[in-house]
């Protein structure tokens, strides 16, 4: 299959539909951030996290502005007058601009009703999420703070403006009535639940109408979208037409559509075969002495949502059911602290501790320890020298809306195998479709997964892997943000569409 959407014809496209218009993306985590280090330099390095990581690429490709909350310790000794700081260091490409949030407003607005009520409402993974309506309130203050820093920044110009995920759920009416100018979309980078488990957000019409103020709003999956739009239909006083996927409120019209999120596969690649890897890869074997074992990895934040847990219980299963691989097979576990202030993620980290303490405990020798967990963050040119080294990835979401880790790891295979396990409850699962397909709340069928990944003809693992990383590379994170864009300007500049569809004409071009 052709591959069409690069970082040189997403820009010439954005160049010839867009023209005119200016292009601010917002989110909630910033793609760069700046820290003392602790003789007192200012390093500046990316933040975990994967919707940063997968939009920094389409910026590179754009320019424009990017407005994130600054919550690094020396993120105001960098910028400018305006809060502005050009990224990335060394070879600028895009502009940050930093909003400063006080400490009452992070916990209410993000830790709270983001994090302790939409995440685990969205996910629907026997996690119950909390309400409060401080937490409401401080939500809606921070959505009016970026909608003034958008306004700000866009003026009088035709602007796009380009929302991530659930932390902004009112930002895009706020702007659609504060400035005719701005053509406002959103990418949901969450599952939606469906009606019934929706129903349970307190504040559930402001929160939809607030969504129903873009022009375009995304999510990972048509399924999504249709839960999506049941909830509108039986929830506020909209016109719900799901043969076209739209919705009409307050006289606007809202396109509701599918984009799968990918990576920038040709920037993995490139990584993948770097001497930095290569040296990485030297530092991995002494960290996880191998000596002719096997390797199975999981990387993850700690979040209860990944079934980190579950995993754990299917190794424990897999070496009880399996004694041929005891002391031949050696499991990595990075888990990444994430929202340590919350109980839910302070259990889970504690009950993963726990389970690797006990599997070690129970199958352990004086020589081999069967999981080994690093609780810190690692480069991405580390994590791709482990994808290199692993004989088989596993992803055990219990439920995602993409999950990009299982694209990492099919990148960053230039040698053309290993195995992947992944959730049937992810995003990634409806494209990935080669991988062993497992659900995660079996531990049986998951621990048979291991023995598959490991048992598996080296001609079957290498023509499943081939398939895997042609998909990732045709549906890269270009292509992501071509359709996605494509969609957008169909909706508002219907005579700047022709040959958009022969894309390939862009790339002559180039």
């Amino acid at each position: 299959m052709l591959k069409v959407w690069t970082n040189a014809v997403l820009h010439k496209f954005i160049q010839s539909r867009l023209e005119g218009y200016r292009l601010i993306v917002v989110s909630n985590r910033e793609p760069y951030h700046h820290r003392y280090t602790p003789d007192g330099r200012v390093e500046c390095s990316r933040p975990a996290g994967g919707m940063a990581s997968a939009l920094e690429p389409v910026m590179r490709a754009c320019g424009g502005l990017w407005i994130a909350h600054g919550s690094a310790d020396a993120d105001r000794a960098v910028v400018d007058s305006h809060d502005h700081v050009e990224i990335p260091e060394g070879n600028p490409q895009f502009t940050l601009r930093r909003v400063w949030l006080t400490k009452e407003q992070v916990q209410g607005y993000y830790l709270g009703l983001s994090n302790q009520g939409l995440w685990p409402l969205c996910h629907v993974a026997f996690t119950r999420p909390y309400f409060e309506r401080r937490d409401w309130d401080q939500y809606r203050e921070v959505n009016q703070i970026f909608a003034n820093a958008v306004l700000e920044e866009a003026a009088d110009q035709p602007t796009f403006v380009f929302i991530q995920d659930y932390h902004f759920g009112l930002l895009p009416r706020m702007l659609s009535e504060a400035n005719a100018n701005l053509i406002v979309a959103q990418f949901w980078h969450i599952p939606w639940p469906n009606r019934e488990v929706f129903r349970s957000f307190p504040w559930k019409e402001e929160l939809l109408d607030g969504l129903l103020g873009n022009d375009l709003l995304g999510f990972h999956l048509r399924h999504h979208c249709q839960n999506f739009l049941d909830t509108v239909d039986r929830g506020i006083e909209a016109l719900v037409d799901p043969s076209v996927s739209e919705v009409f409120r307050k006289g606007k019209r809202t396109l509701v559509r599918p984009f799968p999120i990918s990576i920038d596969f040709d920037a993995y690649t490139a990584i993948s075969q770097s001497a930095e890897v290569e040296n990485h890869m030297n530092c991995w074997r002494r960290r996880i002495p191998l000596n002719g074992k096997r390797l199975g990895i999981g990387i993850d934040r700690l979040d209860y949502t990944k079934g980190i847990p579950d995993r754990i219980r299917a190794l424990d299963v897999f070496f009880e059911e399996c004694p041929e691989y005891r002391e031949r097979l050696m499991f990595a576990q990075i888990g990444v602290p994430s929202r340590s202030s919350l109980p839910a993620y302070r259990e889970v980290e504690r009950e993963v501790d726990q389970l690797v303490e006990s599997v070690n405990c129970r199958w352990g020798t004086d020589h081999w320890r069967p999981i080994t967990l690093f609780k810190r963050q690692f480069s991405r040119a580390e994590m791709i020298a482990l994808h290199r080294l692993a004989d088989f990835c596993v992803v055990t979401s219990l439920h995602d809306g993409m999950n990009l880790v299982a694209k990492e790891f099919v990148a960053s295979r230039i040698d053309g195998d290993g195995a992947l396990v992944l959730s049937r409850f992810t995003g990634a699962a409806r494209e990935l479709r080669d991988a062993i397909l497992i659900n995660p709340f079996s531990i049986e069928e998951t621990a048979s997964a291991y023995k598959q990944a490991l048992e598996m003809p080296s001609e079957e693992r290498i023509r499943r892997m081939h398939r895997l990383r042609e998909e990732v590379e045709t549906n890269n994170i270009y292509a992501w943000a071509g359709r996605f864009l494509t969609a957008l300007t169909r909706l508002e500049f219907p005579d700047r569409m022709e040959n958009v569809e022969n894309l390939e004409n862009l790339e002559a071009e180039e």
